[in-house]
């Protein structure tokens, strides 16, 4: 009997929950090994879709229900929050005070309680925002485009189906001889002049020494520029509300406003925002409360870190969310550096920095994870033209996240002592913010943040927030990989000289499709080529 052409799956039903709890498990060890063997971790929403999309192919009734486009939603949704939950929001966050010494005891598990209520209300905070006046679904969101093109591909056929082939063996290529193609199919993707200052950035970070003769990490630039862009951002955030609020009509960033309302209105986005920054806030105190935090300073300053830490918890949140939207990377690690960096000029104890640091650190990859799955579903549900039908696979999109974060709760609290204490395997990322936590506050550090915090914000409000110019400079100059900005700024350059010479609307499909599979073919590459090989190792 077939299905309702409205119907959407629960996550309890049998072939559901099962398929799912096995992606998840298999999502969380990629996260813990490659987080801590290679460094980073994959994007494996395409990954889970396709290994859905098989397991549907075997001819039993019981199996063939997988090919359910909502179904296979679930299943990418699953295996892309495990990962990143194992490696980036637990695996990396709690190895940061372990490095400082707190490896047991009650104040330790205290960390991964503050951390799993920073997880938690990470996702549910991108569950509440998804398709608001700020984070409008219908922005870019590069992983959720590809990985929705792959699924219709898999479950279809037809011309797009050939071009996003054309695109994964593309982006697959590159891969395998050692160049980006995740970057050059985000970049045919995504808004041209924020994915161009996102390349500068990388440029200047990695050749600027060279170029210039001027170290732009040494000079706390990236920081300093991130701080006054955060702050501009915020006020865009505010103008816009207004705006949207005063028309009462939907306003993408940076257009006119339209007749056709967003799921989640201004107000109510608004309201989120601010309820969110209170929960951030009150799971740091508990963190601080739990973990000993509270007996290693002054009422006055454990006042301050609790602020400070909640505060910079949501603001890596929204950044994470806004890069992620247009340039498909978030930076969790470089926010969660450059908020280190700012709080060694309150003095905390380094053990106490690094414990605030784990908590922010916690944030920002569950909130760009689950809206790059949303904006996902939103395509496979028909782009909103049922709200209620919209509302109901959200849902069901924030359990199975709830699930794939429960599951990696799980695998790190059997495994961590396993990776820290037996293997002596820790994420490069969390030694880096170890080392800083312990490292005495340079005493530049103020000046050097004061003479480039206004750049950041000039640049963010002259981009306007459709752009995001100065958090995405910011964010390239945070990041050493000099291949990725020499792929940004030639795919761009690609990208100009073939609009002026065909046109926009006979390549739309070519950039939007082609990009998607270079993405998924990347993403594939990776997976085969990392995975297998970090598998070998243990």
């Amino acid at each position: 009997m077939s299905e309702p052409a409205e119907y959407h799956p629960k996550l309890y039903e049998p072939i559901v929950l099962a398929t799912g709890l096995a992606l998840a498990l298999f999502g969380a060890i990629i996260g813990m090994e490659l987080i801590c063997r290679v460094g980073i971790n994959p994007n494996t929403s395409i990954i889970g879709a396709l290994i859905a999309i098989a397991f549907s192919t075997i001819p039993v009734q019981f199996a063939r229900k997988m090919r359910n486009v909502h179904r296979v939603n679930l299943m990418q949704t699953v295996i892309s929050g495990a990962t990143f939950q194992a490696g980036n929001v637990f695996l990396i966050t709690i190895a940061v005070p372990y490095l400082l010494g707190l490896t047991e005891g009650a104040y330790f598990y205290g960390v991964i309680l503050g951390v799993l209520i920073a997880g938690v209300v990470d996702i549910l905070f991108a569950n509440w925002i998804f398709d608001s006046p700020f984070y409008p679904a219908r922005n870019p969101w590069p992983p959720g485009i590809a990985t929705a093109e792959a699924i219709r591909a898999a479950l279809g056929r037809g011309k797009r189906a050939l071009l996003l082939l054309y695109g994964m063996i593309f982006g697959g290529a590159l891969t395998y001889l050692g160049y980006p193609g995740d970057v050059v199919g985000i970049t045919l993707i995504t808004q041209l002049v924020a994915i161009t200052s996102f390349g500068i950035g990388l440029v200047l970070r990695a050749y600027g020494p060279t170029l210039v003769g001027i170290d732009f990490y040494k000079i706390y630039a990236p920081q300093g520029i991130m701080a006054g862009a955060g702050i501009a951002a915020l006020i865009q955030f505010l103008m816009l509300y207004f705006r949207v609020r005063r028309t009462g009509m939907r306003v993408q960033p940076g257009s006119a406003p339209s007749a056709t309302p967003t799921l989640v209105s201004a107000e109510e986005g608004m309201r989120k925002l601010i309820v969110a920054l209170v929960l951030f806030t009150a799971g740091a105190l508990v963190a601080g409360l739990v973990s000993g935090v509270v007996n290693m300073m002054s009422p006055t300053l454990f006042t301050i870190w609790v602020l400070y830490i909640g505060f910079q918890a949501w603001f890596t949140t929204l950044i994470c969310a806004l890069s992620g939207m247009y340039a498909g990377w978030f930076p969790a690690f470089a926010t969660a550096l450059a908020a280190l960096v700012i709080s060694l000029l309150f003095g905390f104890p380094p053990l106490a920095a690094g414990i605030g640091v784990a908590y922010v650190a916690a944030t920002g990859p569950g909130m760009a994870d689950l809206n790059y799955d949303l904006k996902t579903g939103w395509i496979l549900r028909g782009e909103g033209r049922d709200p209620s039908f919209e509302r109901l696979g959200r849902r069901w999109q924030f359990y199975a996240k709830v699930l794939s974060l429960t599951v990696a709760l799980a695998m790190i609290v059997i495994f961590y002592r396993a990776y820290f204490a037996g293997l002596n395997l820790y994420p490069p990322a969390a030694r880096t913010l170890a080392a800083t936590a312990k490292a005495a506050a340079d005493p530049e550090l103020a000046r050097w943040l004061l003479t480039w915090a206004p750049l950041g914000f000039i640049l963010q409000l002259a981009g306007g927030p459709e752009r995001q110019i100065g958090i995405l400079l910011a964010t390239g100059l945070m990041i050493y990989n000099p291949p990725a900005g020499i792929a940004v700024l030639v795919t761009v350059a690609a990208r100009l000289a073939l609009i002026k010479a065909l046109g926009v609307e006979r390549l739309r499909d070519v950039f939007y499709v082609g990009g998607a599979g270079a993405v998924g073919g990347s993403a594939i590459v990776s997976f085969v080529v990392y995975t297998l090989r970090a598998y070998l190792r243990v």
